[in-house]
């Protein structure tokens, strides 16, 4: 962009080469805040006021289709031999939780390597021995190709999505077995593997990526892309308004600017095909934001998070610490921290260089900070999960339908309240002695306990399922499943009109299920809904719940199908009365994505 002739005296006056993105955005919010110093690459940035919050986004659109193509694979990069160092639950607690996208901290501490004392170190079997196979290891790289690329297509031939999900998340956490994650990590402590293999995520998503997603047009600064720098214990994000372009993104890096892409999934095939799996896995939302920060440099602030976090380390390396959580409130917190100061931390229970093909998992509540060192930019990955997905969260749903529904069918709960109690209960009264109090506090216990009976602990967890299924990405298809449903139905305009559009299913045609988890009938007061997530769009909850509303007497046959995956069956084995009912509701499913055929309807 040009600059005025004033600009280009001040420019020379200051000693700036040039006007940066940064200095630019600056000027644009207020220069009474501007401290005026010359930028050079590395430099931290000045401090500021402002502050973005980190949570997991969705970004992007598109539903469900062919297998993606390998986008390059990142670079690589040295890395340790191969090990796993685990930290230990602080003592005195069952289970410790907390974690989230990884932020930044300050400017190049030495890096270190050895672990703290409350870590165990377990060197990795070879690849491909019995020990491997046991410990969960992953598969010889030279079968079926090696990375993420070679990883999804072995996945997309098992039958059962289950299935893929489970391996997918067994390779997550190599050489590590999923047990023993779950059993000694999962909402307890934090785990590092040291894979010793800079392509171990190879195709996932590079830094040639990133580049190309901000040449595709659609990123939007605030909306996908956050621009962040730390500095001098001070948090900053430098956001302009409007679309994120190459020139603008890449001189606010070359100033020592972090850059957040908040949805990968919404512009890399693989993220979107990874978390469409993972999710299954959980249970639960699957997220990702992407982190790229210049060497010598940090994006955020030290602060914990209400997710369990995987930090999948793509290019180059980062330097990490990890603090256990300082009270009994921040294990596994509802919600994340504002910004920490470092003197509010203590000594960190893991202090880690990650370099490319490594992991780092915490759970929500453990605070993290990492920095760049000075020799090399970082690209990582951080995969979430379990936002809001307590029990405490299932009660919210279940305790107001319990006590409605006990007002309705016990009259006990309806009958009225002493006249006197306010002379004898509320804060006023809680130290007196009184009999009055103790038969108050004895009848609303019974009540408590009472509810129990009146709860639609089913109905809850349908309605949780049905929150789950919003929050879902859209299925990736491989191409024989695309071949074999809707997706790849040949219908199309051809000689001046159309051609193959009958959707012919017959009593003979074998179907089955996409997925296993993309449905979910819930008993509702309007009627029986069945939710789906096919026709869901790769932005966060850019479309309302998708629904059709199904006759009780389809129940059964949905059921069926659900409990006969992963086999096909034939329609006319669906538990429908009629023959023609069978076909109208396979028909239907099929046509939202939800059947695919044994064989493809059409041969083209």
């Amino acid at each position: 962009m040009a600059a005025s002739g004033a600009e280009e005296q001040q420019r020379r006056r200051l000693g700036l080469g040039r006007l940066s993105a940064l200095s630019v955005y600056r000027r644009a919010a207020g220069a009474g805040r501007l401290e005026r110093r010359r930028r050079r690459r590395g430099t931290p940035l000045l401090a500021g006021g402002k502050r973005a919050k980190g949570r997991p986004r969705r970004g992007g659109a598109g539903s469900g289709g062919p297998e993606p193509e390998a986008p390059p694979p990142p670079p690589s990069a040295a890395a340790p031999p191969g090990r796993v160092e685990r930290a230990k639950a602080p003592p005195g607690r069952g289970e410790a939780g907390g974690g989230c996208p990884g932020p930044e901290t300050p400017p190049q501490p030495p890096p270190i390597a050895a672990a703290p004392r409350s870590r165990v170190e377990r060197a990795k079997a070879p690849a491909g021995s019995p020990e491997a196979k046991r410990q969960g290891g992953p598969r010889p790289r030279g079968e079926g190709g090696g990375g993420v690329v070679g990883l999804l297509q072995r996945l997309g031939r098992l039958e059962d999505s289950r299935q893929r999900a489970a391996e997918l998340f067994r390779w997550l956490v190599a050489p590590v077995a999923p047990a023993e994650f779950l059993g000694r990590h999962w909402e307890r402590a934090p785990l590092l593997v040291r894979r010793g293999d800079p392509g171990y995520y190879a195709g996932l998503f590079s830094t040639a990526d990133f580049d190309a997603a901000l040449r595709g047009g659609e990123v939007h600064f605030g909306t996908h892309l956050d621009v962040t720098s730390y500095a001098e214990g001070v948090r900053e994000t430098h956001n302009p308004s409007g679309r994120a372009l190459p020139a603008v993104v890449w001189d606010f890096y070359q100033n020592g600017c972090s850059l957040r892409l908040l949805n990968p999934q919404a512009f890399s095939p693989n993220v979107w095909h990874l978390l469409s799996i993972l999710q299954e896995h959980f249970g639960s939302m699957a997220g990702a934001n992407t982190y790229l920060t210049p060497p010598g440099t940090q994006g955020f602030a030290p602060h914990y998070d209400d997710i369990e976090a995987f930090v999948l380390q793509l290019e180059g390396k980062k330097h990490w610490r990890v603090y256990s959580p300082r009270t009994d409130a921040e294990v596994l917190p509802q919600f994340s921290s504002a910004n920490l100061t470092q003197a509010e931390l203590g000594e960190p229970m893991l202090e880690t260089v990650l370099e490319a093909g490594d992991l780092l998992y915490f759970p929500r509540g453990f605070i993290h900070q990492g920095n760049c060192l000075p020799e090399a930019h970082s690209l990582h990955i951080t995969v979430s999960s379990y936002q809001r997905n307590s029990w405490g969260n299932l009660l919210e749903k279940l305790l107001p339908a319990a006590l409605q529904m006990a007002l309705e069918e016990d009259v006990e709960y309806r009958q009225g309240l002493p006249m006197d109690y306010l002379g004898y209960m509320g804060v006023t009264n809680s130290d007196a002695v009184d009999a009055r109090r103790t038969a108050f506090m004895e009848k609303v216990q019974s009540l408590i306990k009472k509810l129990i009976d009146y709860a639609p602990i089913d109905a809850a967890v349908d309605q949780r399922a049905k929150s789950f299924l919003h929050d879902c990405l859209p299925p990736v298809l491989t191409q024989s499943e695309k071949a074999q449903s809707v997706y790849g139905f040949p219908a199309r305009w051809q000689d001046g009109g159309p051609c193959d559009v009958d959707i012919l299913i017959t009593k003979d045609t074998e179907v089955r299920l996409l997925r296993h988890a993309i449905i979910r009938l819930c008993n509702e007061e309007a009627g029986v809904m069945l939710y789906y997530t096919t026709e869901n769009s790769r932005v966060y909850h850019k479309e309302e719940p998708k629904f059709l509303e199904v006759d009780p007497e389809y129940t059964d046959s949905i059921e069926f199908l659900l409990s006969s995956y992963p086999n096909h069956v034939r329609v006319d084995t669906l538990p429908c009365e009629t023959l023609e009912d069978k076909i109208s509701l396979a028909t239907l499913l099929f046509e939202k994505g939800i059947l695919t055929t044994k064989k493809p309807l059409v041969q083209v």
